[in-house]
């Protein structure tokens, strides 16, 4: 298993907040690819909305690259609405993510349903 996706796997089940960074209070999407990828979480954003050129700068900086096709692992920048922007894991199994409707980390099996903005994966 990529040690990425152990991470995001571990952190199922921890409640949805938003900003959230540690798995004991909650975590939201950013916090979710922060503690899984340990690239720093920004802050500053609201719920709605989102910029996806501001994800692409951190992950650059951090030392990740675009790639086309996502592996366990990836981190995945999708918009699962108009003006919306979302984070998530992949895994073998489908996706881990912040689910704010559902007010926990979850793994959602089978295919990624949203609009997949960017794929990021680790340089080394």
């Amino acid at each position: 298993m990529n040690p990425i996706e152990g991470v995001a796997l571990a952190l199922v089940g921890s409640r949805f907040r938003l900003h959230g960074r540690a798995p004991e209070s909650g975590l939201d999407c950013v916090g979710v690819v922060a503690l899984a990828t340990r690239v720093p979480a920004p802050s500053g954003y609201a719920l709605r909305g989102g910029d996806s050129g501001r994800v692409d700068a951190a992950l650059l900086g951090a030392g990740w690259k675009r790639v086309g096709d996502a592996e366990a692992g990836d981190v995945l920048v999708m918009r699962p609405g108009p003006g919306q922007l979302h984070l998530g894991i992949k895994t073998a199994a489908g996706m881990v993510h912040a689910d704010a409707g559902l007010r926990r980390v979850v793994e959602r099996p089978g295919a990624i349903e949203w609009e997949v903005v960017s794929i990021w994966r680790p340089l080394s």
